[in-house]
C-alpha cells in the first residue's frame, strides 16, 4: 500500500514537472504596435494599456510612431516583420487606404492584425475595437441641439453652428460629421460652417477665430469634433474675442484630461468618452487568446463585463476592412450618463 501512494506521488511529480517545462518552453509572444501622435493623451492611454496588459500576460510589446504617414507606417510594419513580431497593432493612421498591402502582408504572414481609433480600409483586420463613431457622434449632438434650446427658451432659433472637425482626409472625421448630420439635418433654420482643427490646438484656434470674425452674432453653437485635442483651443478662441464659452454649448467625442478640466470649469457641456484605454487593453488580450488558441469573440456575439462602462460590446462585421470583427465599444456620456471624476474613465487613470 505504501510502495503504491509513493509510485502514485512520483507520477504526480514528474507529471507537474513535465507540465512546468511545457509552460517554459511556450514561445513568449510578441507584438509590435504603431501609433500616431504620441504625445496626445488618448494615444497615451494606448500605449500605456498595451503595455499593461502585455506585461499582465507575459508577450512583450514593442511601440513606434508611425507619425501617421501610411509610407513609414509599413516601413514599420517591414521592419517589425524581419523582427519576427507574432501580432500587429494599429494604433491611428491618416490615409487608412494606402496603407492596406502593409496588412496584406501581415495577411500573408499569417500575422493576426488589430486596430484601434480607425480601421485599414481593406485586408483582414481581426479585431477592430474602438466606439462607433457616428452613433457616438449622434449622441454628443443631441446633446448639443438641447444645450441650444436651452439656451435659447426651448427653441432652436434660425442661426450658425460651428463644426470644427479634424482632418478631411481622415475617415474618422467623415464618420462623425455623419453621426452629427443626422441630428443638426432636423432642423434646417440652422446653418453648418465647417473649419478643419486638423485634431490639434493650434490649428483649431485658429480656424474657430476665424469663423467667429466671419459669422459673429449669428452662432448659436460650436460643436467640437474631437474635444480631447482642439477644444482648448477653440475656447481660447472665443475667450480671446471676449465672448464666454459657456454661451456656445461645446460638445462631441474623446473628452482626454483637457476636455475632462474644461467640463469641470463649466466651459465644455460634455462629450462621449472614447474607450481608448480599454480598447487598446482588450486588442492585446485578444490577440494573445487567438496565438495561444484560446476563445476570442466572433461576429454575432456580445461581450459583457461586469461594471466596466464600455459593456455591452456587440461584435459585428467590420464594414472597412475585407474581413475582421468589430468590437462596437460603448462611449460614456460625461457628465450626463457617467461623472467627469468617475474612476472608470482612462482620463482619470492616467492622471492618478
Amino acid at each position: 500500500m505504501r510502495r503504491s501512494f509513493f509510485c502514485f506521488t512520483a507520477a504526480l511529480l514528474v507529471a507537474a514537472l513535465c507540465a512546468a517545462g511545457a509552460a517554459g518552453a511556450e514561445k513568449k509572444l510578441t507584438i509590435g504596435m504603431v501609433v500616431k501622435a504620441p504625445s496626445a493623451p488618448y494615444i497615451q492611454a494606448f500605449m500605456k494599456a498595451a503595455e499593461d496588459k502585455s506585461k499582465e500576460l507575459g508577450a512583450e510589446i514593442m511601440i513606434r510612431d508611425g507619425e501617421g504617414d501610411s509610407i513609414k507606417i509599413m516601413e514599420i510594419i517591414d521592419t517589425y516583420m524581419t523582427q519576427g513580431i507574432d501580432a500587429f497593432i494599429l494604433g491611428g493612421a491618416v490615409d487608412l487606404r494606402t496603407l492596406v498591402p502593409g496588412i496584406r502582408k501581415l495577411n500573408e504572414a499569417n500575422i493576426p492584425v488589430a486596430a484601434l481609433d480607425s480601421s485599414p480600409e481593406g485586408g483582414v483586420v481581426d479585431f477592430f475595437l474602438s466606439f462607433d463613431l457616428a452613433q457616438s457622434s449622434a449622441k454628443a449632438a443631441e446633446l448639443f441641439v438641447e444645450g441650444i434650446k436651452g439656451r435659447n427658451g426651448g427653441n432652436v432659433p434660425k442661426g450658425v453652428v460651428l463644426e470644427i472637425v479634424g482632418d478631411n482626409a481622415d475617415m474618422f472625421t467623415h464618420a462623425c460629421t455623419e453621426g452629427f448630420n443626422s441630428v443638426i439635418s432636423r432642423y434646417p433654420q440652422l446653418e453648418v460652417a465647417q473649419g478643419e482643427g486638423k485634431w490639434n490646438n493650434t490649428d483649431s484656434h485658429a480656424v474657430t477665430s476665424d469663423l467667429i470674425t466671419r459669422f459673429g452674432e449669428r452662432i448659436v453653437g460650436i460643436y467640437v469634433q474631437t474635444p480631447d485635442v482642439m477644444a482648448p483651443g477653440a475656447v481660447a478662441a472665443i475667450e480671446a474675442a471676449g465672448l464666454d464659452p459657456v454661451n456656445y454649448g461645446i460638445a462631441g467625442i474623446c473628452i482626454g484630461p483637457e476636455g475632462i478640466d474644461l467640463i469641470k470649469k463649466g466651459k465644455m457641456l460634455g462629450a462621449v468618452e472614447q474607450p481608448a484605454y480599454d480598447g487598446a487593453a482588450l486588442a492585446v488580450q485578444y490577440l494573445v487568446d487567438k496565438l495561444r488558441g484560446n476563445p476570442v469573440p466572433k461576429i454575432g456575439d456580445t461581450v459583457v463585463v461586469d461594471g466596466a462602462i464600455w459593456s455591452p460590446a456587440p461584435v459585428i462585421k467590420n464594414p472597412w476592412a475585407d474581413e475582421g470583427a468589430f468590437v462596437v465599444l460603448q462611449g460614456a456620456l460625461v457628465p450626463q450618463e457617467v461623472g467627469a471624476d468617475d474612476p472608470r474613465l482612462w482620463e482619470n487613470k492616467l492622471t492618478k
